[in-house]
């Protein structure tokens, strides 16, 4: 499969970029479907995000090359058989979107609203 390297250097990059914002899950899909369909030369709207991957043709190169320039767009490493585990768009991009997602900061300043903390923080103990 012949890749379209003229048109995928136009996609953005965030490697290095310590202010870059975490991506939304909205954000990571319209990338990998225009990359998809660069990388086919067919249309963004002929990409059904519930087929996989294997169905579009990726082969292991194919895989390799994705997370490579998707790892530059999203500034984190990525593990090129995450493919094989979220073989469709849809599943990749919900597992990229909770990888991706910076904690929630409390509105009070305490660490009871990072994800993962659900200890309460330090709320006062209620008698």
């Amino acid at each position: 499969m012949e890749t379209q390297n003229s048109e995928m250097t136009q996609m953005p990059t965030a490697k290095g970029d310590a202010s870059q914002q975490p991506r939304t899950a909205a954000e990571i899909q319209e990338w990998l479907v225009s990359y998809l369909a660069e990388l086919l030369g067919i249309k963004a709207d002929e990409i059904d995000i519930k087929n996989s991957f294997e169905l579009y043709g990726l082969d292991s190169s194919a895989a390799v090359g994705l997370t490579g320039d998707l790892e530059d767009w999203l500034g984190c490493e990525l593990d090129p058989t995450l493919l094989y585990a979220y073989p469709t768009i849809e599943g990749f991009v919900g597992y990229l979107a909770e990888k991706t997602q910076a904690p929630v900061e409390h509105p009070l300043g305490t660490d009871a609203g990072r994800r993962g903390d659900f200890s309460g923080g330090n709320q006062p103990d209620l008698i």
